[in-house]
Formats: C-alpha cells, structure tokens, sequence
C-alpha cells in the first residue's frame, strides 16, 4: 500500500515572505572591529598622572564620585581632593554631569584611576577665570567667611577675595552679615601665576542703578511742579532732591528773579522748596524756583479786584457836592 503524501497549497504571499527577510538581513551591514578602532584606541591610551580627563559622572555619594572615563576602568575623586572650599558637597553634582579631572594616582587599591577637581581647577580654573575678566562677564558666587577688610568666596574651586568697598554702593559695617549670602559680582584681577583672584559687586550695582535711573527719567514730565529737598549747594546752583531716587539742578540763574552771587543767599541745605522741572536731557533734570515766583507774579497782574455795588458806590457827583458849603 503506498503512502499518500498530502500537501498543502502556498500562496505567492508565503513565497514571498522569506525573499523580503532575507533583504532585510542584507540590508544591515555587519559591524567589524574597524567601528570600534576609535573606542578601543581610546580605551588603550597611556594614562599618566598629571594628565587631565574628561569623564562623566555615574555615581555620587558624600565622600566620593564616580566618574566613567570611557577606558578600561573608572575614576574616583575624594572629597578632599574635590576643593579648597571648607563648605564645598557633592549635593550639587548629579549622575550624568560631565567633568574634567587630573590624573594624581593611576591605579589606587580598588584598581581605579584617582583624580583630582582641585589640580584641574589650577590649570582649567585659571584659564576661565583669565577669560572671564577678559569678557567682564557677570558670575554668582556664595560668600564664604568674612575676613578682614572684605570677605571670601570660591570660583571653579579657587579662593576669591572681595573687598568691603566693592560689596556694596554704600558703607559695609557689618561683614559678617553677608556670609552665606549668594552676589553677583565681575572679575577685577585673576592673576595665575600670583594665585591672585578678586571680585567686584560694585560695577554690576552701579550699571543698574543708572539703567533705573534712566527708566525713572523717562517717565518724568516737563513741565511738572513738585516739592524736594535741598541736598547740595554749589557756586553754579543747588541739587534737590525729587524722592525716589532722583535728583535735579536749580541753576543759580533758576533760583530767584534777584540776581544771587551764591544759591546759600537764598537756600540752606535740608529745606523743603517746590520746583518746576523745565527740561529733561541727558539724563538730567534741569529745576526752576523762579519759573513758580514768574507763574504767580503774572497770575496777580491778570486778577481783576471788583468793588462790590453799594449806595455808596452808586452816588452821584452832584449828591456828594450838595451838603458842601463853600
């Protein structure tokens, strides 16, 4: 008895189905050592110590980071040797952060690479800091200590100093009231070779306050009468000033219709005066006592004074002659 073989019908689909995967398979090129040539090269550099990596950051606790280097094993850098600031924490860096270290020891007991943030920070620390005061870029930094005639602060691991009189626009009495506080300030000397770095706040605060003192100017209105404080006298006039933070000249010539050879014949500083703003220009606010004296000596010229009509002022010529006897 022979044996039926059964068969089953394939459809042009089916048959197609392994040609389309077998292009599919073509069409993926087939990775050779070559594609890797560039990392295992890498991987396979010399490391020497001094030598500056750059890596990323893969782990993070309070004594230490872990940093992938991209070649046969990781690096580690220890808190002390991550920067001179005594308040300095890892709390601010975080797993994916790219950072560059110098090499001080190539293989330590774990088998690991050591690094060093404050060694780099002498080299690459120094180069921004150069930069930075070459642009007159604005940085935030966090007072530290105050100390004498200033107070302190960290740049890129390196210690900065910052003078009491560029703290502030005014006086600084109390020093140790700003530490802790975080500043804006620009780079005034970064020395490397002195390991010299100072800061400023002053310039930045000076730039703003002109720039609200020109928006403040803008808004103010010729013609406009006001009430101010005498705050200097000078042989040319005196400042008065106007309250939020705005000042005025009343020229000498301004001040009176009498002609004054000094503005303390008239003024004394601390008086309370009103005055008319007669122009705005160049940032300047030109005052005027005078302009006021002018406005009220025409407004008594115009008045017109009317007697009121009574008997009196209603009798005749003849009436007021005619009990008069000659």
């Amino acid at each position: 008895m022979s044996e039926e073989i059964l068969t089953t019908p394939v459809t042009e689909e089916e048959n197609a189905a392994p040609a389309e995967e077998a292009v599919t398979e073509e069409a993926a090129p087939a990775e050779t050592m070559a594609d890797y040539e560039e990392a295992i090269n890498a991987s396979m550099k010399p490391i020497h110590e001094g030598d500056i990596l750059n890596g990323t950051v893969i782990g993070v606790s309070d004594e230490e980071l872990t940093v992938d280097l991209g070649i046969y094993t990781d690096g580690v850098i220890r808190l002390e040797d991550a920067s001179d600031d005594p308040n300095f924490t890892f709390h601010d860096i975080e797993v994916g952060q790219p950072i560059s270290a110098t090499v001080i020891r190539r293989d330590n007991a774990q088998g690991r690479i050591q690094l060093s943030l404050k060694a780099a920070a002498a080299v690459l620390g120094w180069e921004r800091l150069v930069q930075l005061l070459k642009d007159q870029s604005n940085i935030k930094v966090k007072i530290s200590e105050a100390v004498k005639s200033g107070v302190t602060t960290y740049v890129e691991g390196i210690r900065g100093f910052i003078p009491a009189s560029k703290l502030s626009l005014n006086y600084v009495e109390n020093l140790d009231e700003w530490v802790g506080k975080e500043i804006e300030v620009r780079v005034i000397t970064a020395d490397p070779e002195e390991k010299r770095l100072v800061l400023s706040a002053k310039e930045i605060l000076r730039e703003k306050e002109e720039e609200e003192r020109k928006t403040k100017i803008s808004n103010v209105q010729v013609g406009l009468v006001t009430e101010g404080t005498v705050e200097s006298l000078m042989p040319y006039g005196a400042f008065v000033n106007l309250g939020n933070g705005l000042s005025g000249l009343v020229h000498i010539s301004q001040i009176s219709q009498q002609r004054i050879k000094h503005p303390g014949a008239v003024l004394k500083e601390g008086q309370q005066v009103k005055v008319k703003i007669i122009a705005v220009k160049d940032g300047k606010i030109s005052l005027s006592m005078k302009a006021l004296e002018d406005v009220a000596a025409k407004e008594i010229e115009e008045e017109v004074f009317e007697m009121p009509e009574t008997e009196a002022a209603t009798t005749s010529l003849a009436s007021l002659f005619k009990n008069i006897k000659l």
